[in-house]
């Protein structure tokens, strides 16, 4: 009878199907893989025929791509879509801005820090989104949105935050570091690295000092400048990726980092330690952008809404080891994640911790500049040094040849 009735149940289904195929399975899930599975809602397939080709610019080591057994969610994409991805990577917003400003490159999606995608907005660098083709900002936790460089959210879907800080060997470090001076101190000369990048080095040099992270003025920033170039015979070398074979190789004693790479240079090499100093932090959230030269403006939303996925936010997010912006993927992680004091640090760091704003032109110019001539002198000091080393050996070489031609016509007189 059970039988039966099923039947006949499952016979007036198919007679009503195609009233309510479509609500009745929308609300399903799609299953990608066993990791990968997405909402029924959205209409993934709409450009399956279309032969479009993403081209998307992220930081480095800033996905789960495949690699150590993590989850490669861009292919997961590409096979739930029939979009192609080209994913290529930076190591730094100044490095964004300058491939974007040179126009060498056209981008679909981009993943700027707050300051950056300020002055992206001001620039008229950054399209406006459709959230009709978003619906997953709102996986997005309110405390993530309504950043001061972009109020309402227009230009940018929050993908991950994080905090700054020291990591360093506890086997080449006396005593665990507590302040940023220990970047200064000349004991661990030729074993410190120091951030490639104008923005991340100044804020550290200006907390250690006890200003604000934003300079003011152009006054501000030299007086900044000149304590970094007063760093400089302690610095090893400036790094941004490279600090991850650094560190993990026992190369140097301590370093400025990001807290999510911070965890996984630590997991790799269990002799490394992580502190926020004392003075304060900076405290940066990294967005989705589509830039206003996109040519598939639509399908780079499609990407965007795809990265707020749970379950791909739960990819990235165990995979990297950066903070989550999205509420379901934090209740999901391991307790040792969830409450990790180095990925979610508590009320006594957040109360010191500092957003970079985007800078007035003038401040922004004097800061690039101050930094570009830092680095040109270090490298000039150099080539002089060189050039005075082989003038002396040329010098040292005559003299001995002009010794040995006079002793010469000694012998011979």
């Amino acid at each position: 009878m059970k039988l039966k009735r099923f039947c006949a149940l499952g016979a007036a289904l198919m007679l009503l199907l195609p009233a309510v195929a479509t609500p009745a399975f929308a609300a399903e899930e799609i299953v990608i893989n066993e990791d990968i599975s997405v909402s029924g809602d959205y209409d993934w397939t709409r450009f399956a025929d279309d032969n479009i080709t993403l081209n998307v610019y992220n930081w480095g080591l800033y996905i789960s791509d495949g690699s150590d057994d993590s989850v490669d969610v861009v292919s997961a994409f590409e096979e739930l879509t029939g979009i192609k991805v080209n994913y290529t990577t930076f190591d730094s917003n100044e490095s964004l801005y300058a491939k974007m400003k040179s126009g060498g490159a056209s981008y679909d999606v981009i993943f700027p820090s707050d300051y950056m995608v300020g002055k992206l907005i001001a620039e008229g660098m950054l399209a406006p989104l459709d959230y009709d083709n978003i619906p997953n900002i709102a996986a997005i936790g309110d405390e993530y949105l309504g950043w001061d460089f972009d109020p309402d959210n227009a230009y940018s879907v929050p993908y991950m935050w994080g905090t700054t800080g020291l990591i360093y060997n506890t086997t080449m470090v006396d005593e665990a570091p507590t302040s940023w001076s220990a970047l200064w101190d000349v004991q661990y000369a030729g074993n410190v690295l120091m951030f490639n990048n104008s923005r991340d080095a100044y804020a550290i040099a200006a907390k250690r000092a006890g200003l604000s992270l934003n300079p003011s003025s152009v006054e501000e920033v030299n007086q900044v400048m000149k304590d970094l170039q007063d760093q400089k015979s302690i610095v090893q070398a400036y790094v941004m990726d490279e600090i991850f074979d650094k560190m993990e190789g026992g190369e140097a004693a301590m370093a400025p980092y990001y807290a999510g790479d911070a965890l996984t240079m630590i997991e790799d090499n269990p002799d490394l330690a992580f502190v926020h100093p004392e003075e304060g932090v900076n405290f940066f959230v990294d967005s989705m952008c589509i830039p206003a030269t996109s040519k598939n403006k639509e399908a780079a939303e499609m990407f965007i809404n795809y990265m707020c996925e749970t379950s791909v936010g739960y990819a990235n997010c165990d995979y990297i080891g950066y903070s989550t912006p999205i509420t379901a993927v934090w209740e999901m992680l391991d307790d040792d994640l969830k409450y990790s004091p180095i990925a979610y640090p508590g009320e006594d760091v957040m109360s010191k911790a500092e957003v970079f704003v985007t800078l007035p032109d003038e401040i922004n110019a004097e800061m690039d500049s101050q930094w570009s001539q830092m680095k040109s002198y270090d490298e000039s000091g150099g080539s002089w040094m060189v050039v005075i080393f082989l003038l002396g050996a040329v010098a040292l070489s005559g003299f001995n040849i002009w010794r040995k031609l006079c002793k010469k016509m000694r012998d011979n007189y």
